[in-house]
């Protein structure tokens, strides 16, 4: 079973994309939604939703992939719910830029603190990380500077923020999420 969690564009047609393409390598692909706008109530209900998606799967190695904001709670919901992520472009920071696109930002800031301390070492080899050399919108240097002591980074030359396509990394993820944790 491979979760999907949309980056803040939720009604982005290159979600359903992703999904068809994770459906290459797990036929068992299940989107979660979530509103983006609230943080502290996004975290709670994927928290709810994930357990729920555990409980209904006999999957021994399921998998949580995220993009963009997706990217940021795959890392944490992954972490919290024993699962192991894949992020693409994964947003760390959204308090700092998603201000005015968010109704409270300052609620991630206050997650962060509240997420079990030094929850990457804890987590360390559970998640890998595919940035876009190409990405417009996050600093993805920063990102791969900030998760490479704990995760292995992945650099891809060919696609934007957005991802739209994920094909390149199919048998990686495949091969991720297949050996033993």
């Amino acid at each position: 079973m491979i979760l999907y969690l949309h980056g803040f564009d939720a009604t982005s047609p290159g979600n359903h994309e992703k999904v068809m393409q994770l459906q290459f390598i797990d036929d068992d692909v299940r989107f979660l939604s979530y509103s983006t706008l609230h943080p502290k109530h996004d975290m709670q209900h994927l928290l709810k939703e994930v357990d729920k998606q555990l409980k209904l799967s006999d999957d021994p190695n399921p998998l949580i992939v995220g993009v963009g904001l997706g990217g940021y709670w795959s890392e944490r919901v992954g972490f919290l719910c024993g699962i192991r992520s894949v992020l693409f472009n994964p947003n760390l920071w959204p308090e700092h830029n998603m201000e005015g696109k968010i109704d409270r930002p300052e609620e991630y800031a206050d997650i962060a603190t509240k997420c079990v301390s030094q929850f990457r070492e804890k987590n360390q080899g559970k998640a890998v990380c595919v940035l876009a050399k190409q990405d417009d919108v996050l600093d993805t240097q920063r990102i791969a500077d900030t998760l490479s002591p704990f995760y292995s980074v992945v650099w891809d030359e060919q696609q934007g923020h957005k991802f739209a396509s994920i094909s390149a990394h199919l048998s990686m993820i495949k091969t991720f999420k297949d050996s033993v944790s």
